[in-house]
């Protein structure tokens, strides 16, 4: 999250407010969060919230924790992050609760003010294979993969860790299913940069995915991760 822009941008007031909906049964992912955010927001406040009261724990380093769903308890902070959250609803659950959270983002601080944003999604127990949509005021913007790895030998293999919205859809004729292809086969004519390590393959598989139409990003550093993000009229469910 940290190198996207527009949750960098999200993060660019005077103390934001981040909240993490749904931490689980131990608040560790919580409080790391807060730590890494905070790299590029020091005076930034974040607050974790469960549905389970018992589940709310005391504050620690700089993190409260409290009782709450999709209302946010009443807070409005600038950026949400909702992990394994949804997938434990329908699909058809899915537009309301992106419009609860919607509701519940802080207002445009100025003029050439983005807003605040949205990053729900899915991951694996220790954070190995993640994916998520960024959603912004007016809906969701991205789509974005990211994978260590050691742990994953084909793009394709993060299908069982996509976001509730598209994890059905992933079948002939949809464009998740097109993309998770298109990736794949990229994948596999980079294979002759294999030798230089998993990263650099990846790399290369971007550029052949931009050479193949694809609107995908391509960091300017290399990351300890593979990272694939696209807008989401790439990857929109077909009606």
């Amino acid at each position: 999250m940290v190198a996207q822009p527009r949750v960098r941008a999200a993060l660019h007031t005077d103390r934001p407010l981040v909240v993490d909906l749904g931490y689980g049964a131990r608040p560790d992912t919580t409080i790391e969060m807060a730590g890494r955010l905070r790299q590029v927001a020091p005076g930034l406040q974040m607050v974790g919230l469960e549905i389970d009261p018992e589940r709310v724990v005391e504050p620690r380093d700089g993190v409260r924790f409290a009782v709450g769903g999709f209302e946010l308890a009443g807070l409005r902070p600038r950026l949400i992050r909702a992990f394994n959250v949804l997938r434990q609803y329908d699909e058809a659950e899915v537009a309301n609760a992106w419009g609860q959270l919607i509701a519940g983002l802080a207002d445009p601080a100025g003029p050439d003010d983005p807003g605040g944003v949205i990053v729900e999604g899915t991951c694996d127990e220790i954070g190995r294979r993640c994916t998520w949509i960024l959603l912004d005021s007016h809906g969701p913007v991205s789509l974005t993969l990211s994978w260590a790895p050691e742990h994953t030998s084909r793009p394709s293999e993060l299908a069982e860790r996509l976001p509730k919205a598209l994890i059905h859809r992933n079948v002939p004729g949809e464009p998740i299913h097109e993309l998770l292809a298109t990736a794949d086969r990229c994948w596999d004519m980079a294979a002759g940069h294999a030798s230089f390590g998993p990263r650099a393959r990846w790399r290369e598989t971007l550029r052949l995915l931009r050479a193949a139409g694809v609107d995908c990003d391509v960091p300017r550093k290399q990351g300890p991760d593979n990272v694939l993000s696209v807008p989401w009229t790439l990857v929109a469910p077909a009606p």
